[in-house]
């Protein structure tokens, strides 16, 4: 009885003994012996290298960790090593390296290329030489930046003013378009027959005076960059200062209209309502004014002067500065980015020129919004109405009525807050109304180029 307990005490042990030493060197030999290949990733992805490229390589194996990277650009038969890196046993785990490519410093000249990524983790397989990750990708090496010859000859433009500028360049280039101090202008092909030429329309802001710097940018794919210059010549300009007198009776009528609270413990909520709707709630409607100019069709739509409210009268202009007093103090400024047309009450409005039509809505202060492309980055808008003619995608002609007249948003009468955006930049409306500013500034520049 006592022998066999003890054999069998004997047995447990033993097997207890296989499980603490076999168990741990099962578990050892499959951690030293796993299979998952080191993971490589490439920061940007692109299929192009410029004159001076820097690329981020991240590496990672959280198993064994990284035991080698190695990459290298192979062209016309010859490798050339951009980094090659060996860990120790510790191995890592997940690291990145920046490097900097210039081909002609490495004697590489443009053209095909293959760039070659090589990973080894510490796994003991293949003979303790580890997993392996080999990737191969084909690259262009364009070192030269696209050519760009600019085809108009003269550009004359005021603050708060529009051109136009053709050039043609080329290569593909996913961005070109026309600088005006920092505001980037997108430029678009498909009106010529040439589809290397491309219109960019282009405007001054306000309060961009004689040295802004305007020049043509063209980044091809590769991301080599050329700038042109175009000839130009910015105008004086200066602009009417207006103030509005605010009174209690207006605050208690508009305010209520717009869903904002005043400052907790406000002496004046109607006041200080008023001031959140003039600074905060302007401010986001204009970047959604904006928002919708820079989505464009790559058609003219559009001919000849655009059309004015009929029988209408100025009530106020484009970029008056505007100072607001209630009680005889100043309590606000701000910028008028339109001009104010009254006619009567509820007047039909006309679509200043042929479009389609790309907002429709109750848009803050504007009250209720239309904005018509009129292709290439040009389009018109109509605030404060009083209902829609017409609705969002629907193509319209020049003189078509859109909607009528009326005095939503923050407006104190039945008007037209009538706008020219180009882009992202709200630009003065008269010039468009003017034939013979067109005929000079744009469709003589078109006509050149037809002509040639």
């Amino acid at each position: 009885m006592l022998k066999s307990k003890l054999k069998h005490l004997k047995s447990w042990v033993i097997l207890l003994l296989c499980i603490i030493v076999i168990l741990p060197a099962v578990w050892f030999l499959s951690t030293r012996f796993e299979g998952e290949k080191p993971s490589i990733m490439l920061t940007p992805s692109s299929a192009f290298i410029n004159a001076s490229q820097d690329i981020t390589v991240s590496v990672s194996d959280i198993k064994s960790g990284v035991r080698k990277i190695w990459i290298g650009l192979l062209k016309d038969g010859k490798e050339n090593v951009l980094l090659e890196k060996e860990f120790p046993k510790a191995g890592l785990h997940e690291e990145s390296f920046k490097i900097s490519i210039k081909p002609k410093k490495l004697g590489i000249s443009d053209g095909k290329a293959i760039l070659r990524m090589v990973a080894r983790d510490f796994s003991w397989r293949r003979w303790w030489h580890g997993n392996k990750t080999y990737i191969e990708t084909a690259v262009t090496i364009d070192t030269h930046p696209p050519d760009v010859d600019v085809l108009s000859r003269s550009h004359n433009i005021s603050p708060g003013g529009a051109g136009l500028v053709i050039y043609k360049l080329s290569e593909s280039c996913p961005e070109n378009g026309v600088n005006v101090g920092g505001n980037f202008f997108p430029g678009h092909y498909g009106y010529f027959k040439d589809a290397d030429i491309y219109m960019a329309f282009f405007a001054l802001n306000y309060d961009q005076g004689a040295k802004t710097e305007i020049f043509v940018r063209a980044t091809d794919q590769a991301g080599n960059i050329k700038r042109a210059g175009i000839p130009y010549y910015i105008k004086r300009k200066s602009f009417k200062k207006d103030i509005l007198n605010i009174s209690d009776k207006f605050l208690n009528w508009k305010t209520p209209e717009f869903d904002v609270n005043a400052p907790p413990g406000s002496k004046t909520p109607m006041l200080d309502k008023f001031l959140k709707v003039n600074r905060d709630l302007r401010k986001a409607n204009y970047c959604k004014a904006t928002e919708v100019g820079k989505k464009t069709d790559n058609v003219l739509y559009w001919k000849g002067t655009f059309k004015r409210l009929p029988k209408s009268a100025n009530r106020a202009g484009f970029a008056d500065q505007r100072e607001y007093k209630y009680n005889g103090r100043i309590i606000d400024h701000q910028v008028h980015l339109g001009v104010d047309l009254a006619s009567v009450a509820h007047s039909p409005v006309p679509a200043a020129n042929s479009g389609k039509v790309a907002f429709v809505e109750y848009l803050g202060i504007y009250g209720k919004t239309i904005i018509i492309d009129h292709g290439f980055g040009l389009h018109s808008m109509y605030s404060h109405l009083s209902c829609f003619d017409v609705q969002k995608g629907q193509m319209v002609k020049k003189g078509e009525i859109i909607g009528r007249t009326g005095i939503t948003g923050l407006t104190g009468g039945d008007h037209l807050h009538f706008g020219i955006l180009i882009h992202n930049t709200f630009s003065n409306p008269v010039e468009w109304w003017d034939a013979s500013w067109i005929k000079n500034n744009i469709t003589s520049k078109i006509h050149s180029i037809e002509s040639r």
